[in-house]
């Protein structure tokens, strides 16, 4: 199969490596993932009746893939500023859950915090949560090259996906699988690559107690919660992946 991380080979080979060439090779899964992803969210806005720069102002300024669907969908629904805060609010609340157990690692990362906060998304939290960046590199500055580099990746595939429908008819079937798709390449690389299966065991259970409890439209916070309480019940197991 496949090894898109650079944490799995030996170290030598990153020596005369820069930080931005790790960061490259480390966000190719990113890259593959988000040229799907951005580009069908692009052919949304298109189809919405917005225009391009829509794609380009959301994606710099709010960066958030989940809320930026649900944007264009309630705008063109004619959904009020308030619906649409609260509901971009319950979206990216599960980013909360990824601050909290990035504190260790993004100590020390300043000046590039502000920004590294700012573009957590899913895929860069897979990514940073288990990449080990060689002793050669500066770390900090390469986990701000990983999130700036996911972040062009989105960009410039939500653009692309614009002026593509702008183009030529697009059927749209199939094309919302790519993020499952995305999300189940992350989680073999850390499956393979992780030796301790207790974190994967604790985030399985509590994403089926909480489809049982909430139902599948509204498991998503339940199951963070639960997540978020395993991993403190057992952090002494769960600390050694």
């Amino acid at each position: 199969m496949f090894e898109f991380s650079p944490r799995f080979g030996g170290h030598g080979c990153f020596h005369s490596m820069s930080e931005k060439s790790f960061a490259a090779k480390t966000t190719i899964p990113i890259l593959l993932g988000y040229s799907t992803i951005g580009c069908a969210f692009g052919l949304i806005v298109h189809n919405c009746g917005y225009p391009w720069y829509v794609v380009l102002l959301t994606s710099v300024l709010i960066y958030a893939g989940a809320a930026q669907y649900a944007i264009a969908g309630m705008f063109a629904a004619g959904a009020g500023y308030l619906d649409i805060a609260i509901a971009m609010f319950l979206i990216n609340s599960r980013h909360m859950v990824y601050g909290f157990s990035l504190l260790e690692k993004f100590k020390g990362t300043k000046p590039y915090t502000p920004y590294l906060i700012f573009g957590l998304t899913d895929e860069t939290f897979g990514l940073l949560s288990t990449v080990n960046v060689p002793a050669s590199l500066d770390r900090p500055k390469t986990y701000f090259y990983i999130t700036l580099l996911d972040q062009l990746y989105w960009i410039l595939g939500g653009l692309a996906g614009y002026f593509i429908g702008a183009a030529i008819p697009f059927d749209f079937e199939g094309v919302d699988f790519a993020l499952t798709s995305l999300f189940t390449v992350l989680l073999v690389e850390q499956w393979k690559h992780c030796a301790n299966k207790l974190p994967f065991l604790i985030a399985a259970v509590c994403a089926v107690a909480a489809i049982l409890i909430a139902g599948p439209r509204h498991m998503l916070i339940l199951a963070f919660v639960l997540a978020v309480a395993g991993i403190m019940i057992f952090r002494k197991r769960v600390e050694p992946c």
